[in-house]
């Protein structure tokens, strides 16, 4: 027995197993989509998407989830937090259904969307029971496992996708949310005790549309951007008009008595360092992630359950070493921790600039090692720090800050990275394509996916045509790459800058964000 008085749940492990299947199927459903891109892009098994297409395939989930994460939110804290995730979870499973019978990328799209509305309900939750259900002196464990289980989830995820896309069509991979839904939506009503915050703030309507309404903006500019050129009017007026609609929403919130973001807490260095240094990981990560895909299962031809398969390294270093980073931050300092986290990162993600063709496969594996081992310490001491700078019953705010970031980060990695991904890529590509008829040319001017379809009708010129794209997606994806270790060296410089040391003295306790600070904070 502890030597102190355990304030927890008496079920409260019980509990946290409950709340990781319900967290599987958000973070499933992501990773699990990146193999099924190349699917998705073939005209006769898939829908013919265009890689702008895949792109919001991808980010019409991420952004209408970052933009309902603070609602939602307050929501929990207002209504209840098991009564918001039931809603989540069912919600989740109806749009899922409606994306594997999608007939159309649009209507893919849409039902994508609908599903952020669900995801939205479910991951703030998860983290604000945790922060409730569990002792500040075991929450920084608890959190060690709630982001281990979301390592396992973005392994899984294409290991599941791809093992569906050998046996079934590509809605199997939306589809087999539901039966993980359903298990949740009983284990929730069973064992999650209710929990609210005893002052709620108001919803901030305005600013929840003003974030919407400028993440939407600014990622649509990059992403047409980057599939038609830069040279259009109409991408600079998305990217510049997103830009002043998300500084018109930091205005707003400055003012309001009921912010959905409190931008008073970016001035805590113990708040802001973590929130920036996840932010800027998983702009990187999921750039890399959205690329790679294509890179083994065009490149390199290997299947999309070959391409699931080679995640295995990064799950295994998850599980290893995620739920043991709260003992190495305590020994060590969060500061120390997460600076070799993304050391080791920096060091994966800019392996993919060095990777080519013939690149021996194990040496893949050894990248995706690194990176699953440098994130495994760097997302729980970030996500603890940020938890611990708030009051238990403002946990919600803190969840919706994290996972609002993590979302909106990953968004616009994709769209940035991809953006430069296809900007290189046609640059490359295009005066191989002169010869080519009309639909042809433009098919394989467009993405390496484009290139491999148009191959198919070309007969004897197919294998040049292939050799051309091949070499042009290597050089893009080397462009691509060293942008994203660029942008994790960055959080390296975060980190030595402004994240705190060794943790304080019965961490969990919001020292240096007090309650009265924050009595009004939604």
């Amino acid at each position: 027995m502890p030597p102190y008085e355990n304030t927890g749940h008496p079920r409260r492990w019980a509990i946290l197993g409950v709340l990781v299947i319900s967290l599987l199927v958000v973070v499933l459903d992501n990773t699990i989509l990146n193999v099924a891109l190349r699917t998705l892009a073939d005209p006769v098994h898939g829908l013919g998407a265009t890689q702008g297409e895949l792109e919001w395939s991808i980010n019409s989930y991420t952004l209408v989830f970052a933009g309902l994460l603070f609602t939602f939110g307050i929501l929990g804290d207002r209504a209840g937090r098991k009564r918001i995730l039931l809603v989540g979870l069912v919600l989740f499973g109806l749009a899922s259904l409606l994306s594997a019978y999608a007939q159309s990328p649009a209507q893919l799209v849409a039902a994508r969307a609908l599903m952020g509305v669900g995801g939205a309900a479910i991951m703030p939750v998860t983290l604000s029971i945790i922060s409730n259900v569990f002792d500040p002196r075991e929450r920084g464990r608890a959190i060690g496992v709630w982001a281990s289980a979301v390592g396992l989830a973005v392994a899984i995820g294409p290991i599941l996708g791809g093992a569906l896309l050998e046996h079934y069509w590509w809605g199997s991979v939306f589809l087999i949310n539901v039966p993980v839904v359903a298990l949740g939506v009983v284990l929730v009503a069973l064992l999650v005790p209710e929990s609210r915050d005893p002052s709620p703030g108001r919803v901030d309507v305005v600013g929840v549309l003003l974030s919407v309404v400028g993440l939407v903006a600014l990622t649509y500019g990059i992403i047409d951007g980057g599939e038609h050129g830069f040279a259009r009017p109409l991408v600079w007026v998305a990217i510049l008009g997103g830009l002043a609609v998300l500084a018109w929403f930091v205005a707003y919130e400055r003012r309001t008595d009921h912010p959905s973001l409190d931008v008073r807490l970016f001035r805590v260095p113990r708040f802001a360092a973590p929130v920036a240094i996840v932010g800027l990981v998983f702009f990187a990560a999921m750039g890399v992630m959205f690329f790679s895909s294509f890179y083994l299962q065009l490149v390199r031809g290997l299947s999309p359950l070959q391409t699931g398969l080679l995640y295995l390294p990064f799950a295994a270093a998850q599980l290893v070493f995620a739920p043991s980073s709260a003992a190495m931050v305590r020994r060590y300092g969060g500061r120390a921790v997460a600076t070799v986290g993304l050391t080791l990162t920096v060091v994966a993600l800019g392996a993919f600039a060095l990777v080519d063709a013939t690149t021996p496969i194990w040496v893949v594996l050894v990248i995706l090692f690194l990176q699953g081992t440098g994130m495994a310490n760097i997302m729980p001491p970030a996500t603890e720090s940020i938890m611990s700078a708030l009051p238990r019953e403002k946990a919600g705010v803190g969840s919706a800050v994290s996972n609002t970031v993590r979302q909106v980060a990953g968004a616009l990695g994709v769209a940035v990275l991809g953006s430069v991904l296809s900007a290189v890529y046609r640059a490359d590509v295009e005066p191989a394509l002169r010869d080519l008829p009309a639909g042809a040319r433009e098919a394989a001017g467009e993405s390496i996916s484009g290139a491999y379809a148009a191959a198919d009708r070309l007969g004897p010129a197919a294998p040049q045509l292939i050799a051309v794209a091949d070499e042009a997606f290597l050089a893009a994806m080397h462009w691509a790459a060293g942008l994203a270790a660029a942008v994790a060296v960055l959080g390296i410089l975060v980190v030595l800058r402004w994240m705190p040391g060794r943790p304080a003295a019965g961490a969990g306790a919001p020292e240096q964000v007090g309650e009265p600070e924050l009595a009004g904070t939604a």
